[in-house]
């Protein structure tokens, strides 16, 4: 209970510093925030890695490679199961998605509901590459929203956790760092929001709401609760 009470302290802190003439840019990660991807694309991960010996739960798969690039989850693997990872795995991963989200993916529940209500510009900053973008954003429909402004890790020299990504966003959008706020639901893209200067909001689930609280983000549950966090 002492938890719950000092996470609503903290978003009622949030809401009182919020000066929303002084935001210019809300900056969203894609997968997990836009799109309820995570499971789709970490069930497919695990079944490509068992493929080649690997073996993991899902659960263990998210823990492990939530907000990360695909060339950096396979370099984990390499390094930590001692697994060359084989040539053209990438494209079977991706490949195997197109299936999976073209029949299943839907959008974050509440998440159409709260972009209407949000005025403020918008863009999309992703470890994900655009062709996957594409697919995702477009078979749910939000594609549209964010056309000509979804901006990817591979445009970038390095992904999260490191700014750089939203760092490009913020200026490909002519947006001051200081006066942008990222919303994320992965620890490495909370740490890449704070190392760029950002306010982050993190859409949290049960099971990283302390993970993503201790590395800098203001914690929400519930998309219908972004666009008051926002002084909408």
């Amino acid at each position: 209970m002492a938890h719950v009470w000092a996470n609503l302290l903290e978003v009622r802190t949030w809401l009182m510093n919020l000066d929303d003439a002084q935001l210019e840019l809300v900056i969203f990660d894609c997968d997990g925030v836009l799109v309820d991807s995570e499971h789709i694309a970490n069930s497919t991960l695990v079944g490509l890695l068992a493929e080649i010996g690997v073996e993991m739960t899902v659960q263990e798969s998210f823990d492990m490679f939530r907000g990360r690039t695909l060339s950096n989850a396979f370099e984990i693997v390499e390094s930590r199961f001692g697994k060359r990872v084989p040539e053209g795995l990438a494209d079977q991963f991706y490949s195997r998605m197109d299936v999976a989200f073209r029949r299943d993916l839907k959008p974050v529940p509440g998440v159409v509901e709260a972009l209407d209500k949000i005025s403020l510009p918008m863009c999309v900053a992703s470890s994900g590459p655009h062709h996957m973008m594409q697919t995702t954003l477009g078979v749910t429909g939000l594609l549209e929203r964010f056309e000509g402004r979804i901006f990817s890790a591979v445009d970038v020299g390095r992904g999260k956790p490191f700014p750089d990504l939203f760092l490009h966003a913020a200026e490909r959008m002519r947006a001051n760092p200081e006066q942008c706020v990222v919303v994320e639901d992965a620890v490495t893209g909370v740490q890449a929001a704070v190392a760029a200067r950002m306010s982050v909001l993190g859409y949290a689930d049960h099971s990283t709401q302390e993970l993503l609280e201790r590395a800098g983000a203001t914690v929400f549950n519930d998309m219908a609760e972004l666009p008051a966090l926002l002084g909408m």
